[in-house]
């Protein structure tokens, strides 16, 4: 079993945190729902710019896990932020 971590792990533990902030998931710590839209629009920027300076260099298989994470991430961002504004 290789335990290298892989550019997938980094992608899915960056979203993994996207989906606390955005109240998707609780918080492992603290067990509650928090929503931080300034920390998720900030994490999803930082994947965009993995992306960016990864351009060229990805696995097929790594590029779509990018992008399909990405496009996830922003449609729940729009989403939160939609009904943030709204309450």
């Amino acid at each position: 079993m290789d335990d290298k971590p892989k550019f997938a792990d980094l992608i899915l533990s960056l979203a993994q945190s996207v989906y606390v902030l955005l109240g998707v998931v609780e918080d492992p710590f603290s067990k509650e729902k928090k929503i931080d839209l300034k920390q998720a629009k900030y994490t999803i920027d930082l994947i965009e710019v993995l992306k960016e300076k990864t351009e060229g260099n990805l696995l097929k298989d790594e590029q779509e896990l990018l992008e399909e994470v990405l496009y996830d991430l922003r449609m729940k961002y729009l989403y939160a932020l939609d009904k943030h504004k709204s309450e």
